[in-house]
């Protein structure tokens, strides 16, 4: 089993920048393939980014890219997502989640574990 934490959600103004860090704890010795993911009220769950477990592989969805990153921290095993240059269309709750694979890439069946999310509010 695995335990992912989020953290770093809040408000802010259009434009601002929040850096997300999701915690893992419990079985972290397998290689976990890391995505966040988003939803927004009544809307589903939609995929934001995903980080190989080395971090070799990156992807991003095309609402996000040139704005957000996301990177990891083995040693640390924390996985952390800024976002720069935001906007009132990225207000959603915000989940980790991991991928035994090694890689979840963009459908959020691929992963096994998820956290509680965390809320991001950006007003205009």
């Amino acid at each position: 089993q695995v335990q992912l934490v989020e953290s770093g959600g809040g408000l802010v103004q259009a434009g601002g920048s929040l850096r997300l860090s999701c915690a893992a704890s419990g079985r972290t010795s397998i290689s976990y393939g890391m995505g966040w993911f988003r939803q927004a009220p009544g809307k589903e769950r939609e995929f934001v980014a995903a980080i190989s477990w080395n971090g070799g592989l990156r992807n991003y969805a095309v609402s996000v890219k040139g704005r957000f990153t996301i990177s990891r921290e083995n040693g640390k095993n924390t996985v952390y997502l800024q976002m720069n240059s935001l906007k009132p269309e990225d207000t959603a709750v915000y989940y980790c989640a991991a991928a035994s694979s090694g890689w979840g890439g963009t459908q959020w069946l691929a992963y096994n574990y998820w956290g509680q999310g965390t809320q991001v509010t950006v007003s205009s």
